[in-house]
């Protein structure tokens, strides 16, 4: 459910003020460009000084103020189990609402308010999500989900609307079957229509002036969490991590995409790089990064039969996830106790092969683990 419940990014529109303004639009925009790109690229302090002339430039205009916020949000996405940014972002976001509020009391059409404000309200629903908070993002979904159709309405053909619009076609019809349980909720939204969301968030990465990259990255997820269409996502996550190199988010999804599609050489480099950026501490590159390559690198030197190896990779990964699974085995734990398992059938250590079976039975079920080690506790896996 996370990352899916109702998520209305808008980034931006041109402004439409008045030419007498201190800054002009074009200088305005190309800020708004380059702060962006600092914010994808993890440069922090870069994005800030952007933001903040812009503030500084235009106080009453949103935009500075919502983009300043995004710089927390990736905060927050770096390491998402840390909640000491929450109170901050969810204050920076009702600052954005509250401007919002004070031009749409003055014109109801105010397109650039109400991109705004339903980007925040989508935002906030976005980590309300993140944390579990099911009602409150739900809540939150069906307030923006009325701004960003009339934004729409007033402005059809902009295709930084068409992200907001997509990513409510596509996930409105796909939550209901993933997640049953709040399928009573749903009956209070319009129906949605996952081929046209996928169309409308193509549009937008194509052809969008800000809302590009968010656009692309919201299809890798999908292309790779949903629908499986691994090799619709490598040449995605391929372009953003060459565009943004310092951004373990997409860097990582290369190395999900290469394993996905079974480029074993490129997956095996691509991880052994962000085990290098680990080790340099570079921002964002973290445990949880480092986990994710050790199962990989493990995979890797299982499928070839480096099986001492492997296991030394995989029992990393277990180590780490003892830290970073405060809410019970995850899916890479679950997973790399099933193959140190099927390793050690390889290796004729039936009983420690047995014992990892047994545990990976008691835990939740990832990608039919518990079928699986039920099998290979019946008949020795490689048998």
């Amino acid at each position: 459910m996370k990352r899916l419940l109702f998520v209305f990014l808008i980034l931006v529109v041109c402004s439409r003020e008045a030419r007498s303004q201190s800054v002009s639009d074009s200088l305005f925009d190309a800020r708004i460009r380059s702060g962006v790109a600092f914010v994808y690229n993890l440069e922090f302090e870069k994005a800030e000084s952007d933001f903040r002339q812009l503030v500084k430039a235009r106080p009453s205009d949103p935009a500075g103020h919502f983009f300043l916020a995004m710089v927390v949000w990736w905060r927050i996405l770096l390491n998402i189990d840390n909640t000491s940014h929450d109170d901050r972002f969810y204050s920076m976001l009702g600052n954005v609402i509250s401007l919002c509020d004070q031009r749409l009391d003055k014109n109801e059409n105010d397109v650039r308010a109400l991109f705004f404000k339903g980007g925040a309200i989508g935002f906030r629903g976005r980590l309300r999500a993140h944390r579990e908070e099911w009602l409150k993002a739900a809540n939150d979904g069906r307030l923006a989900l009325p701004i960003v159709q009339k934004a729409y309405e007033l402005e059809p053909k902009n295709y930084d609307v068409l992200l907001g619009i997509g990513i409510y076609n596509y996930y409105a019809e796909i939550i209901p079957d993933q997640y049953p349980f709040v399928k009573p909720v749903m009956v209070l939204f319009p129906k949605g229509d996952k081929k046209k969301g996928i169309e409308q968030l193509r549009d937008a990465a194509e052809k969008a002036k800000y809302a590009d990259i968010e656009a692309s990255y919201f299809l890798l997820q999908l292309y790779t969490n949903y629908e499986k269409e691994y090799h619709h996502a490598l040449p995605i996550a391929l372009r953003l991590h060459q565009r943004f190199p310092n951004n373990p988010v997409f860097h990582r999804y290369v190395g999900r995409s290469y394993a996905a599609v079974g480029l074993w050489p490129e997956m095996k480099q691509t991880f052994e790089e962000v085990l290098q950026r680990v080790k340099n501490k570079d921002l964002g590159y973290n445990a949880s990064a480092e986990r994710e390559s050790e199962y990989y690198l493990g995979l890797y030197d299982m499928t070839f039969n480096q099986l001492g190896t492997a296991l030394k990779h995989l029992y990393r990964c277990d180590e780490l996830s003892r830290d970073l699974d405060t809410d019970g085995p995850s899916g890479f734990m679950t997973l790399a106790n099933l193959k140190i398992g099927m390793i050690y059938d390889l290796q004729a250590r039936r009983d420690v092969a047995m014992t990892q079976y047994r545990k990976v039975l008691q835990w939740d079920d990832y990608m039919e683990s518990r079928k699986t080690a039920a099998q290979y506790l019946k008949k020795p896996y490689g048998h």
